[in-house]
């Protein structure tokens, strides 16, 4: 997740690569990514993977996947984060992600494991999110 800045606000990898490996395919990722306009799809082939790409105000939710993942599902999976997300904060924002990180991680980890999607009942994500809450 990146603001209009190309500032990551939230990453998960589910491959190893080296903390320099991560930079500079992050920073190729959202270069081309913000160069691109409305008008343009929301997948982007670069090195071995497949972008797919969203805008929400301010906020790009990207992710790269294999060559044999379903472009249209993963845009699914991130309408349903955000959505999951706005459930939990209230039209989620660049802030709220920043001031609660954990959570934002939390429920990314709720929703995929070891980098397949395991949930996507908004309830069942959220419901131990909010028993942390309450703690």
């Amino acid at each position: 997740m990146v603001n209009k800045q190309g500032q990551t606000r939230l990453a998960q990898y589910y491959e190893w690569l080296t903390l320099e490996e991560r930079r500079a395919l992050e920073g190729e990722i959202v270069r081309k990514c913000l160069a691109r306009n409305e008008q343009q799809c929301s997948f982007v082939e670069h090195r071995n993977y497949k972008i797919v790409y969203r805008r929400y105000a301010s906020l790009f939710f990207l992710v790269g996947v294999d060559n044999d993942e379903n472009e249209l599902a993963i845009l699914e999976f991130i309408h349903l984060l955000v959505e999951t997300m706005d459930r939990h904060f209230g039209n989620v924002c660049e802030l709220d992600i920043m001031f609660h990180l954990e959570k934002a991680h939390f429920m990314l980890e709720e929703m995929v494991m070891n980098g397949c999607i395991v949930e996507t009942s908004k309830a069942n994500i959220l419901t131990p999110v909010q028993l942390l809450e309450k703690t």
